[in-house]
């Protein structure tokens, strides 16, 4: 069975082409969302099996976006476009299972970060 993601970014065109990406490795993915409000309701609504979230949503953290998600959503995931150096101890301190860098996202690299942390 597909890995359902849910993708949050307040980018169009990359939650468009991060889900061709996703798809074509495997994934299904069940939801678009451009907020944290659009990504509260679809979690609540499809129970995706992990969410992978931008840190920078436009006047948002995705790390308080974890937060609301934690416990909806099983797996949750950092992407962005920064270094995850700069980001470590957030993660570290945050409901995330990790980070992956824009440039590196895959369902492979998805799927590995899941099975790591369960």
């Amino acid at each position: 069975m597909a890995m359902r993601c849910l993708l949050v970014d307040d980018n169009a065109r990359f939650l468009e082409a991060a889900k061709v990406l996703l798809e074509r490795g495997g994934a299904s993915v069940v939801a678009l969302a451009g907020s944290s409000n659009d990504a509260l309701v679809y979690a609540r609504e499809l129970r995706p099996d992990v969410a992978l979230l931008d840190i920078d949503l436009a006047g948002e953290s995705g790390f308080e976006v974890a937060e609301r998600l934690s416990g909806i959503v099983p797996h949750l995931i950092m992407i962005s476009t920064h270094d995850q150096e700069d980001f470590e101890e957030l993660v570290a301190e945050s409901p995330v299972l990790g980070f992956l860098s824009k440039s590196r996202l895959s369902a492979e690299a998805v799927g590995a970060l899941v099975s790591a942390g369960a």
